[in-house]
């Protein structure tokens, strides 16, 4: 699941990856950087079966440091308890009906509402029936999708699917949520480092009774500990400074060793010599 290549740059890996792989047709839907232009309108109804009601009005949606601009249609958006207050309050202006996220990637606000309007985002899940397995499906060509997102908030790259499961905590959108967990960890090629940054990101945004989306990274730390530990950078982290990840990850081991040691010390596993 790893690449231990150091010396893979991760900007140029993002930018590459933006260019070969941006074929959802729901991220037609961000238009230029200028604001002067009209957002396009929502996928018709046609389009997205899973939406019942697509008459209600039209909302702007102004979205990270470059103000690319969104349109969905209100019922669509309230489905989400966050922006059904936004559109009750000083979020939104009767007026022009536009909410502003300047603080969210507009790559993960568009796979937001892909799922709003199709109860699913690119990549989406297919089951291999030759190995009765979920898998992620593949890009143009069978190349695999970009698992990765620059997000400015760290100013590095993340993985997709965490950033979505924190997007949907935020959001109140729990199926998404559902969605996102069940897509951890079905990519490839992801770097160490970019592994304990998520992990660090998802821990600073889910509360501390949400454990599913921590459990996960602490399990793939752990059953990945040798590539862990022959990078480096598990030292390097635990070096700049102690986290609640890190305390979780010691606890989690301590009981991995005490589970493996009781196994082996169980009759069964015990050798007698006559």
């Amino acid at each position: 699941m790893f690449s231990r290549n150091p010396n893979k740059s991760q900007t140029e890996s993002f930018s590459k990856s933006r260019r070969s792989t941006k074929r959802s047709s729901f991220r037609e839907h961000a238009i230029s950087k200028n604001r002067s232009e009209r957002p396009r309108k929502p996928p018709t109804e046609e389009t997205n079966p899973l939406s019942t009601n697509l008459t209600s009005s039209i909302i702007t949606l102004v979205v990270g440091r470059e103000q690319r601009l969104f349109a969905a249609h209100e019922d669509v958006l309230c489905t989400s308890p966050f922006f059904q207050a936004a559109c009750r309050t000083q979020f939104l202006t009767t007026e022009n009906k536009r909410i502003s996220l300047p603080d969210e990637e507009p790559e993960i606000f568009s796979s937001v509402l892909e799922y709003l309007y199709k109860g699913d985002y690119y990549p989406k899940l297919v089951h291999n029936k030759r190995r009765n397995a979920w898998e992620l499906e593949t890009g143009e060509g069978g190349q695999s999708v970009e698992s990765t997102v620059y997000h400015h908030g760290v100013d590095g790259e993340l993985l997709k699917d965490t950033v979505i499961y924190c997007t949907a905590e935020k959001y109140g959108l729990e199926e998404l949520k559902r969605v996102a967990l069940r897509k951890q960890g079905l990519q490839s090629g992801i770097q160490c480092s970019t592994i304990l940054t998520s992990a660090r990101y998802a821990y600073a945004n889910t509360p501390d009774t949400d454990s599913k989306l921590r459990a996960h990274y602490l399990a793939l730390i752990i059953r990945s500990r040798g590539t862990f530990k022959r990078s480096g950078t598990m030292q390097m982290e635990m070096q700049a400074g102690g986290s609640q990840l890190f305390f979780d990850l010691f606890v989690a081991l301590c009981n991995h060793v005490d589970d493996v040691a009781s196994i082996a010390g169980s009759p069964r596993s015990v050798r007698t010599h006559h």
